[in-house]
């Protein structure tokens, strides 16, 4: 799209002064242009008269104030742009084709050329709102001279020697157009009263969430074909073919309320979520939303065309820069498409929202396709020049003027530009060993017991509809735990409310050594719910003798990350990370048979079960280990409330963002449509059961849909999300005998107090 955006070449306007300027108008009203005689050609000229019409009636709702102010470099004043538009038809077509043309002002060409170098100096561009002369009412006398003679032109012969570059010239205001929407936004965003461009706009089309369509591998063609009889942009061809691995992409662009989630996760906060550039951009500008964004006592509203509205979740997300759509689909476990897999799948007209919603970011950059050429006169800097530093975007943005775009339009814009109209559509890759099972983030999960991530998702799928549906409304703390949980839990960890992963660690740390001491040699050492595996550590700098190390963890990214940093520290050490549910049955790799083993279950993870729960957990992992094997078990331990709360109801929030994203988890995977904002985090102390509760708090009465069903909250509802049960010496003790396990040796901190216990199995 013509931005604009070149650093400019100015010279110094010639010493004669402007006409005298005409009385300022407090509104422009839209002009008409004279109806085409009979003899049109084509309909060129009925279609010139209305694009012109068009440009003059949004300029007809803005004020002459409006129309003389920039806002921004990147931003143009609506009366620039309609003085813009008009030199390209005065300069490329009546000044070069037609005899005798009255050039309307000598100085135009220097005050509203944009970029062309080849045509000579302009005014430089950051201070086009410095021209408060030639005033409004002589600009739109300037549009009625070129017209006049433009309709001359139209009429003869010679419109059809020069129609490629007529088409050229109409789709270049029909550009002028969205921009001067682009810009009036901007502009009124800067303004404490907010005003709405035209309060009737209408607002975007809501649905459902995207959903993600398989694309196959295979050799195609993009681009467009100038042998055919149809106007492009030099840009969008020559038609040529490329290759497509699988992949799959969105058929729906990101909503709002996905965009909340993100940002409820940190988004704006994760430096490892960000392209450096857009760290940089995000820190320097101090991103915390989306342009024009602003959260009030009412919730979240944006300013749009028709003034402030409510944000509607349901929405496509806009104005959104390169580096916040990649950041979105880095947290999302996804990708932005390419341009050649965004092409072709809207040409098999699989792509929803393709246009008329928001522009899409893709992860092309902005280049020249194979055999492109720009043309040797002015008209070659249209394009060609702007191919450096820039990312693709394809589709249309409701902004854009009807008829404008099609499959092969290319747009652009710099990375960290967000006044666009840009949304986001996702993308993900399939390998050939993931394309006949994968899971919804993309990733195959294959256990030893089988089990594969459908099955998994499937589990997740039961488990949430069974415990909404109960009263009280119920859900497992296991699935907690997906790449974002787990990295949100890590976060969590380093709180200084946190107080069992420091005490637990430090204890750990204190006696590693006498752990050690009873470690025989090549003994394989599995650890349930692994997490980043950094206690481990701990324990493999004490015991060298540990030659195996098998995580179990239900996320895929966690164990691939922690397996690759053991790796690199202790490369003697064999890793076997094993994905899926510790809860469930499960069998060690056969390359550990007859080797010593040693269980792990740090983190007081024991406490988030219900105590039969907890035998049933204990009772299998004794199966699983073995009658020679032992545990080390760590535990939290009974202490005052206002400790306990705390640690469960951090100041930061990173605790409530955790317990929210189970329903974002929700959202992503069963199709839910949960508002977190609709949910406050609550997290208490129950004496009698010696255990802290998390809960969800319902805010409001509403209905929420999950994989096709609907549940019913009140105001003030509980959704039970997880316990987390404290012990005593003498209750861990005893649960543990319950599932045939006799205590050995235990280990307690100094306050806030946390227990480390080893356990061997009773004989049987």
């Amino acid at each position: 799209m013509r931005t604009d955006t070149l650093n400019d070449t100015s010279a110094p306007l010639s010493d004669k002064a402007l006409r005298p300027a005409v009385p300022m108008l407090h509104a422009v009203q839209a002009r008409q242009i004279a109806e085409p005689p009979p003899a049109a050609r084509d309909g060129l000229l009925q279609r010139y008269r209305q694009l012109r019409s068009h440009s003059d009636a949004i300029a007809a709702a803005l004020t002459a104030e409006d129309m003389v102010v920039q806002s921004m470099p990147d931003a143009s004043p609506t009366k620039w742009h309609l003085a813009h538009t008009t030199w390209f038809f005065e300069t490329f077509l009546l000044q070069a084709f037609v005899p005798g043309y009255p050039v309307f002002h000598p100085d135009y060409g220097y005050l509203f050329n944009s970029y062309y170098d080849t045509i000579g100096a302009r005014h430089p561009r950051p201070q086009r709102g410095l021209l408060t002369r030639p005033c409004i009412t002589e600009v739109l006398a300037y549009r009625c001279h070129v017209d006049r003679h433009m309709q001359q032109l139209l009429d003869s012969p010679a419109a059809d020697q020069h129609r490629d570059l007529i088409e050229l010239g109409m789709a270049h205001e029909e550009q002028h157009q969205e921009l001067m929407r682009m810009d009036i936004l901007h502009l009124f965003s800067k303004s404490p009263l907010k005003p709405a461009f035209d309060p009737a706009w209408p607002q975007l089309k809501g649905g459902r969430r995207a959903r993600f369509i398989d694309r196959a591998a295979g050799l195609t063609e993009i681009g467009h074909d100038h042998r055919r009889n149809t106007f492009a942009f030099d840009n969008e061809g020559p038609r040529h073919k490329c290759w497509l691995n699988a992949h799959l992409i969105a058929d729906r662009l990101v909503t709002n309320g996905e965009w909340l989630e993100f940002m409820a996760d940190g988004g704006y906060r994760r430096p490892g979520l960000w392209l450096s550039d857009g760290w940089a951009t995000v820190c320097n500008e101090q991103w915390q939303a989306p342009l024009y964004w602003e959260q009030t006592a009412q919730g979240w509203q944006h300013l749009t065309l028709s003034g402030m509205q409510a944000l509607a979740p349901d929405v496509a997300v806009t104005h959104v820069s390169y580096y916040e759509a990649c950041a979105y689909a880095c947290w999302a476990g996804a990708r932005l498409p390419t341009e050649a897999e965004w092409e072709t799948a809207a040409a098999a007209s699989v792509l929803e929202q393709a246009e008329a919603s928001a522009w899409q970011w893709t992860q092309s950059a902005y280049s020249s396709y194979p055999g492109y050429h720009p043309a040797a006169d002015a008209t070659g800097e249209y394009n060609g020049k702007f191919m450096i530093n820039q990312m693709v975007l394809r589709g249309g943005a409701a902004i854009t003027p009807a008829g404008h775009t099609r499959h092969t339009y290319r747009n652009f814009f710099y990375p960290d530009r967000r006044w666009a109209m840009a949304g986001v559509r996702l993308a993900r890759d399939i390998s050939d060993d993931q394309q006949p099972r994968r899971r919804l983030r993309g990733t195959l999960i294959t256990g030893s017991n089988g089990k594969t991530a459908s099955d998994g998702n499937q589990d997740f799928r039961n488990d949430v509809l069974t415990g909404l549906a109960q009263n009280p409304k119920t859900l497992s703390p296991k699935y907690f735990y997906d790449d974002i949980g787990s990295a949100l839990f890590e976060e969590i960890c380093t709180l200084p409310e946190y107080y069992p992963t420091r005490t637990e660690t430090a204890l750990l740390q204190s006696i590693a050594a006498d752990i050690a001491a009873t470690i025989p040699a090549r003994t394989a050492l599995i650890e349930f719910g692994s997490g980043a595996s950094d206690k481990t550590r701990l324990l493999l700098d004490a015991a060298p003798q540990i030659h195996t190390y098998i995580p179990i963890d239900i996320s895929q990214d966690a164990l691939e990350n922690a397996a690759l940093r053991l790796q690199r520290h202790y490369p003697s050490l064999r890793v076997l990370p094993l994905a899926g549910d510790f809860t469930q049955p499960l069998h060690l790799p056969a390359a550990v048979h007859g080797q010593p083993l040693l269980g792990f279950f740090p983190g007081s993870t024991i406490g988030n079960f219900s105590p039969p729960q907890a035998v049933a957990f204990l009772r299998s992992a004794r199966q699983l280990l073995g009658p020679d094997a032992a545990l080390i078990l760590g535990a939290d331990i009974v202490k005052d409330e206002a400790t306990l709360v705390a640690a469960y109801d951090d100041a930061a929030g990173v605790t409530a963002r955790f317990n929210k994203n189970l329903l974002a988890r929700i959202n992503r995977e069963l199709d839910g449509n949960f508002q977190l904002d609709a949910f406050d985090h609550l997290a208490l102390w129950n004496a009698g059961a010696q255990r802290m509760e998390m809960h969800l708090v319902s805010r409001i009465e509403q209905d929420v849909q999950v994989a096709g069903q609907r549940f019913h909250f009140k105001a003030g509802e509980r959704l039970h999300t997880e316990n987390s049960h404290k012990f005593t010496s003498a209750s861990i003790t005893l649960l543990a005998a319950q599932a045939g396990w006799q205590l050995q040796r235990q280990w307690l901190s100094a306050a806030p107090q946390f227990g480390i216990f080893e356990f061997k199995p009773l004989p049987e």
